[in-house]
């Protein structure tokens, strides 16, 4: 299992998901975060599970949400660079 490192980036879109389900919906911030978090933990088992998008760059696309965790692999590290959303970002 690798240890999960969020850069920046990746942070504040998490955050920025988080307000505007929060504004949406009661509970939808939540379940977002559920999901994240079962993404997490899976590519923390298996890293290589997503499909690589760029030479040492994968991508994995959240089942219920229009979101995709954009990472790199490193010896002891998932390090995610970027939670992407498909429409602001479809070519991110």
């Amino acid at each position: 299992m690798k240890q999960i490192r969020f850069l920046s980036l990746a942070n504040q879109e998490v955050d920025d998901a988080v307000q505007w389900y929060q504004e949406q919906s009661v509970g939808l911030s939540q379940a977002f975060l559920n999901e994240l978090d079962r993404v997490v933990r899976l590519i923390s088992r298996y890293p290589h599970v997503a499909t690589m998008i760029e030479p040492e760059i994968r991508r994995f696309l959240l089942t219920r949400f229009r979101y995709s965790l954009i990472y790199g692999i490193d010896d002891k590290t998932v390090v995610l660079i970027a939670v992407a959303h498909h429409r602001r970002r479809p070519k991110y």
